[in-house]
């Protein structure tokens, strides 16, 4: 259902205000460049800085721009379970094609309640729900037993992997199946996760760069890994400068610098990048050979 490169798409703002324009434009370049699938509202996205109304504003552009020609994946997730399930409805009254629910956060749920979490949302609703573990932000780490236990459901379909752990591609096959969408959550680490049985990459470097993530996805899908070696040693000083400083402040800049129209300013509290990080990215958008691309 999921699979390939799948940006964790960037939301553009102007003047403090979402610009919807410039979103559409933004989705319509990773279609045409490539793009397997599509994540509004996600870290990337800038979720956590947006009203409600405005989160399902975007969700509901994506969907009206993707209109049917890949999937839309949306971030739907909390640290408290009925606002999931609210966001859950919210998603599929627009359209969307699934759920990207994170760990919950903050509050530090055992393994029991991270399950019976999940669980809730799966019974909840019919939209295909991708669990996005990422210890490093919500502290609570969804374990193997537990996603394996969450596997049995139907509508739980795949993790959105960012432990950082390829040693979790295998265990987590083996505990929730081969069907089971086991999708990377880091760019850097992406060559090793699909070698390890992984399908595709939420990408924060598919914004600036679609058309090498999505070759770069389908070399790994085909087995092709001379091919996907090369496009990693390619794109990997850009998956670094991505994160030289606070994402998504130099994804917006390295946005800024490919299409100079698109509007680079993150919400407070997240700033533009450092000079140090603007440096480092305009280097990696060199050796890319991206800069001045469209």
């Amino acid at each position: 259902m999921f699979r390939g490169s799948i940006p964790a798409l960037v939301t553009p703002f102007r003047d403090e205000a979402f610009d919807e324009q410039a979103f559409r434009a933004h989705v319509e370049w990773q279609i045409d460049q490539g793009s397997h699938g599509l994540v509004p509202c996600g870290t990337t996205g800038e979720a956590s800085t947006m009203s409600f109304e405005e989160h399902w504003r975007v969700v509901e552009v994506c969907v009206d721009q993707a209109a049917g020609r890949v999937p839309v994946i949306a971030g739907c997730g909390s640290n408290c379970t009925r606002s999931a399930r609210e966001n859950m409805k919210a998603a599929q009254d627009r359209g969307a094609d699934g759920a990207l629910c994170v760990v919950p956060y903050y509050n530090r749920p055992n393994q029991e309640g991270l399950y019976r979490h999940f669980a809730a949302l799966a019974d909840s609703s019919s939209l295909p729900i991708v669990v996005y573990n990422v210890p490093g932000r919500t502290v609570a780490d969804i374990s193997v037993e537990t996603l394996g236990r969450l596997a049995d459901r139907s509508t739980v379909v795949g993790v959105k992997d960012a432990t950082g752990n390829l040693g979790r591609v295998t265990a987590q096959r083996l505990a929730c199946g081969e069907d089971f969408a086991q999708l990377s959550g880091n760019d850097d680490m992406a060559l090793g996760f699909m070698a390890m049985g992984g399908i595709g990459c939420i990408s924060v470097t598919a914004n600036v760069a679609p058309r090498l993530c999505s070759e770069f996805q389908e070399a790994c899908l085909a087995g092709d890994w001379t091919k996907a070696l090369a496009l990693q040693d390619r794109l990997y000083p850009l998956h670094a400068a991505l994160f030289s400083d606070a994402s998504p402040g130099p994804v917006k800049y390295a946005l800024s610098r490919v299409h100079p129209d698109f509007p680079a300013e993150p919400r407070l509290p997240m700033t533009p990048p450092s000079e140090a990080s603007r440096r480092a990215v305009d280097a990696a958008l060199d050796h890319a050979g991206l800069v001045g691309s469209s």
